[in-house]
């Protein structure tokens, strides 16, 4: 059974960083390609960042390009997103997926 369990969400002021953090189980997570969700208050579910399965090749979306660093550690079973300068606009509840499977979300609140 697949389980993904995000951490890391609080509150913090625009400008700020964030590390958020991944703990998954019931599947082998170095063959996986794992990727971040976030929906913000009122909107889809959209895509932020993935990562190939030995961690060589990370994507972003546009927005976060530069700001947002994706990173893995297979022989903890974890996934990271790093976040840098942090916006208003980046506020939404974060997930971690492996295939059609998210977790509980973690909230990232971005406000002064």
């Amino acid at each position: 059974q697949v389980q993904l369990v995000e951490s890391g969400g609080g509150t913090v002021q625009p400008g700020g960083s964030l590390t958020l953090s991944c703990a998954t189980s019931g599947f082998t997570f170095s063959n996986s390609y794992m990727r971040w969700f976030r929906q913000a208050p009122g909107e889809e579910l959209k895509w932020v960042s993935s990562i190939t399965a030995d961690g060589a090749i990370p994507t972003y979306t546009t927005s976060v390009q530069g700001r947002f660093l994706v990173s893995r550690d297979n022989d903890k079973n974890m996934l990271y997103l790093q976040m840098n300068n942090l916006k208003p606009e980046d506020t939404a509840v974060y997930y971690c997926a492996q295939g059609t499977t998210k977790g509980q979300g973690t909230q990232v609140t971005v406000s002064s």
